[in-house]
């Protein structure tokens, strides 16, 4: 079911204001699904400045992620990723979750193949940094995801915390720096989702993933972050900012450094 105005049923809007997230499925058809996996198969064997640095030597084998880092912000030099991270669907559901008009602010995609080190927990907005309001993720599963191959892990319930200034995450387990601890009585969950399925969570829901522990499967991700229209700040280096229908939205950067101050390093982009 492509293409038409989907909105959240009554239920699905009160999971992610009380939960802080929710799954929806049948938002890409087969034929979206299709194009997002060749696009993505043949930038694999590319190298793109900026965006998309991969070790094609022999040696980026040892460290999976070497070989398959993710691509950051596809859609500045990709008409696909700049197409799906505007799909309509995706975009409906959005407005439906802010209330209000949209803005798109960051694409990726996550290869992560078997073996590969997982993200240790950590809340989105601590990167875009939107005010005021709020970011919302749109993670589509172009792979089945679970916990042997590297599904997400969320922390219900903490789209009220807090953004927090992150301590210094193990990097045994994760290949990012940042890990923010969840709160005494919460409890991270796996997110297990189907082939398109397309979870959508707050900006401040504590959230990260498992290690790939699976001999053959990768779990390949196309994730865009997005913003309120209402917003007046965001971080620097996720503009230009797109309306729904391709235009550029023009924003303040945001200022002040966040919940650590201005003395704080942040790993843009997260």
């Amino acid at each position: 079911m492509s293409n038409t105005l989907r909105t959240l049923t009554e239920e699905q809007k009160r999971l992610f204001d009380t939960e802080g997230y929710v799954i929806v499925k049948g938002l890409f058809s087969q034929e979206d699904l299709a194009v997002i996996e060749s696009t993505f198969e043949v930038m694999s064997e590319q190298t793109i400045p900026g965006y998309f640095e991969p070790d094609l030597s022999p040696s980026g084998v040892e460290d999976p992620l070497k070989r398959y880092p993710r691509v950051m912000h596809p859609h500045r030099f990709n008409e696909a990723a700049m197409k799906y991270m505007l799909h309509k669907p995706v975009m409906d559901i959005l407005e439906d979750l802010f209330g209000e008009g949209v803005l798109a602010a960051q694409s990726m995609f996550y290869y992560k193949p078997p073996g590969s080190r997982g993200q240790a927990l950590h809340q989105d907005n601590f990167y875009l940094q939107v005010e005021p309001g709020n970011c919302i993720a749109a993670w589509t599963a172009v792979d089945a995801a679970d916990e042997e191959n590297g599904g997400l892990l969320i922390v219900p319930r903490t789209n009220e915390h807090e953004i927090a200034c992150p301590d210094l995450a193990d990097a045994n387990e994760s290949f990012t720096t940042h890990y923010v601890k969840p709160p005494k009585d919460r409890k991270a969950i796996p997110a297990i989702m189907d082939k398109g399925d397309v979870l959508f969570f707050n900006g401040n829901l504590i959230h990260g993933s498992y290690r790939n522990k699976s001999k053959d499967r990768f779990r390949r991700a196309f994730i865009c972050h997005y913003a309120n229209e209402s917003a007046t700040h965001i971080s620097g280096g996720y503009k230009p900012l797109y309306r729904a229908d391709g235009t550029i939205a023009e924003r303040e950067d945001s200022t002040g450094g966040g919940p650590c101050g201005m003395e704080f390093e942040v790993a843009y982009p997260h």
